[in-house]
C-alpha cells in the first residue's frame, strides 16, 4: 500500500513539473519574421551590462521573439543610417536565411526604417515607429541656428562627432563614421520636409492625421511620448526640460512633438513618457503613473504575431 501510494504521488508530481514547465512557457511574442530593434541618435545595442532598449529586448526574447539589434553610427544622416541598416539587413538575410522582418524603430532609428521600407519594401513583414520626428524637431531647428548664429557650429559638432565616436567604440562598432552636423540639419523642419518628399510611405496625408494602415501589404504603426518631467530621480529629466523650451509650449517630450511622430496607424501619441521613457532608459526610471514601456512593446509584438508576422 505504502509503495503503490508513493508511486502514484511521484507521478503526480512529475506530471505538475511538466504541466508548469508546459504551461509557463511564453510564446506571446513568437512572430514568424524576426523583430529588428532600431536605435535613435547617440544609441548603442549594448554597452557593458546596459541595453538602449532596456528590459525591451529581453522581454521579447523570453517571450519568443528572434530580436536583432543592429548597430548604426551613433551620430549620422537619415540616408547613411538607413543604408547601413538595409546592409545589416542583408546580412542577416544572407547568414540565416531570413526574409522579412519587423522593423522598430526609436527617434531617428525609425527614420532609417522608412528608409529601408522604401529601398527595399519585400525586406519589410512590418513597421512600427515611437517617438519618431517624421516632419523634424524644434530643437533641431533651434540648435543649428543658434550655433550659426554665435559662430559655434563646428566646435558644437565636432564634440558632439567625437562623443558619437566613443559611443561606438564603447558599442564595439569604432569603425562607424560619425557626423553630428548631418544628424542635426536631417531632423530639422526643413530637412525632414525634404526626406518626406523623397520618402513619402506610410506619412500621413494631413497634419497630425493617421497615415496609411500598410504599405505594399506591410502594417505601419507609430506611438509617442508627451511628457518631459517625468520622475525627480532620472538625472536626463532635466536635460529634456531643457530641450523642450524650444517647443514653444506644444505638446512634446522633450525632442519630437506630439504630431511629428505620426506615421501609419498612430496607437497612441500621448503617453505619459518622455524621449527616453519610450525605451525605458535611464534603467526603467518613469512616472509611477505611466504605461510600462516594455508592456507596450510585448503587446505591440503580439499585435504583429496575431498578424501572422
Amino acid at each position: 500500500m505504502t509503495r503503490s501510494f508513493s508511486k502514484h504521488v511521484l507521478a503526480a508530481a512529475i506530471c505538475c513539473v511538466l504541466f508548469a514547465g508546459k504551461a509557463s512557457a511564453d510564446t506571446y511574442t513568437q512572430t514568424k519574421y524576426p523583430v529588428v530593434l532600431v536605435h535613435g541618435a547617440l544609441g548603442f545595442s549594448t554597452i557593458g551590462l546596459v541595453n538602449y532598449w532596456f528590459g525591451i529586448a529581453s522581454a521579447l526574447q523570453s517571450g519568443g521573439a528572434t530580436v536583432l539589434q543592429p548597430q548604426l553610427s551613433a551620430l549620422n544622416g537619415n540616408e547613411v543610417r538607413g543604408e547601413q541598416l538595409l546592409q545589416q539587413l542583408r546580412q542577416y538575410k544572407a547568414a540565416y536565411g531570413y526574409t522579412k522582418f519587423n522593423l522598430i524603430g526609436h527617434s531617428q532609428g525609425g527614420i532609417a526604417v522608412r528608409y529601408v521600407m522604401a529601398m527595399e519594401p519585400d525586406l519589410v513583414a512590418s513597421v512600427t515607429t515611437v517617438g519618431t520626428p517624421h516632419f523634424g524637431s524644434p530643437v533641431a531647428d533651434g540648435i543649428v541656428r543658434d550655433t550659426a548664429a554665435t559662430g559655434i557650429s563646428g566646435l558644437v559638432f565636432s564634440i558632439l562627432s567625437t562623443l558619437g565616436s566613443v559611443v561606438d567604440f564603447l558599442g564595439g562598432t569604432p569603425q562607424l563614421p560619425q557626423n553630428a552636423a548631418a544628424t542635426f540639419n536631417d531632423t530639422t523642419t526643413s530637412s525632414a520636409a525634404a526626406f518626406n518628399a523623397s520618402y513619402p510611405l506610410g506619412l500621413p496625408a494631413t497634419s497630425c492625421g493617421q497615415g496609411p494602415a500598410s504599405v505594399n501589404g506591410a502594417p505601419m504603426y507609430s506611438a509617442g511620448g508627451a511628457a518631459v518631467l517625468t520622475n525627480p530621480a532620472d538625472p536626463s529629466d532635466a536635460l529634456l526640460a531643457l530641450t523642450s523650451t524650444y517647443f514653444n509650449g506644444a505638446t512634446n517630450d522633450g525632442l519630437v512633438g506630439r504630431c511629428s511622430s505620426h506615421f501609419g496607424t498612430v496607437l497612441r501619441d500621448d503617453y505619459f513618457w518622455n524621449h527616453l521613457d519610450e525605451v525605458n532608459m535611464v534603467f526603467g526610471l518613469r512616472s509611477l503613473f505611466a504605461p510600462d514601456p516594455v508592456a507596450f512593446y510585448r503587446s505591440q509584438v503580439n499585435r504583429l504575431k496575431v498578424a501572422g508576422l
